[in-house]
């Protein structure tokens, strides 16, 4: 049995690699990772509250490696930090990372180089499926998720803050990626057959900051 940890980022297509990896045999997913910055105490890009970031791990069931990163964060800090997490995740037992990642080769030449030393084995369960059918896969199959940041030259502002669902899919214009694969949105998912209960979440504000569009979502308790 392969053991495996996730690279996490708290959206979308995170959730579903588990769910394809969870359903193949010989392979254990034994903890997520994730990387959040430290000055704003959220997931890194998608701008998720690192509560409720532990509220979906919760529900996952799995261990939650959290690695926080400075702001900003060069990128010798960042690969410092990246080769700890790396011990500490053969500490763990782990034999390999997987990524969410879909089709960008330069993104995946990177992490296989930077695992490449480590002894881990990158995989990507995801690779190479085409976007509109996989966003759709995954809509039909229960995921829902909240759009959390978008990038305003890819998209309306009005786009923060919107269901992931056809609908979005429908109102997306020419040239953009229906999984965001490109940096058109981010999201959080909050139901999913990878988590064992809903992550219950209400609307928070919507703000511009560093030219990116956040819509901040909130534990509904």
């Amino acid at each position: 049995m392969k053991k495996v940890v996730l690279s996490w980022s708290s959206g979308k297509d995170s959730a579903w690699a588990l769910h394809v990896l969870r359903s193949e045999p010989g392979v254990e997913v034994i903890g997520l990772l994730t990387t959040l910055n430290g000055a704003f105490d959220r997931v890194a890009m998608h701008a998720v509250r690192r509560e409720l970031l532990r509220r979906q791990a919760e529900s996952v069931g799995l261990p939650l490696l959290t690695v926080d990163l400075p702001w900003p964060c060069p990128n010798e800090a960042y690969e410092q930090l990246m080769e700890k997490a790396c011990a500490d995740m053969k500490a763990m037992g782990a034999e390999a990372v997987a990524f969410g990642d879909l089709y960008l080769e330069d993104v995946r030449a990177y992490r296989v180089k930077q695992l490449a030393p480590t002894g881990l084995e990158p995989i990507f369960p995801l690779w190479g499926r085409p976007t509109d059918a996989l966003a759709r896969e995954m809509i039909a199959g229960g995921q829902r998720a909240r759009v959390t940041c978008v990038d305003p030259k890819k998209l309306t502002r009005d786009f923060a803050g919107r269901e992931f669902d056809l609908a979005l899919l429908n109102d997306l214009p020419p040239g953009a990626d229906p999984c965001g694969e490109n940096g058109e949105f981010h999201s959080f998912v909050y139901e999913s057959p990878v988590l064992r209960w809903p992550v219950r979440i209400q609307s928070g504000e919507v703000v511009e900051r560093d030219g990116f569009i956040f819509a901040d979502v909130l534990p509904a308790d």
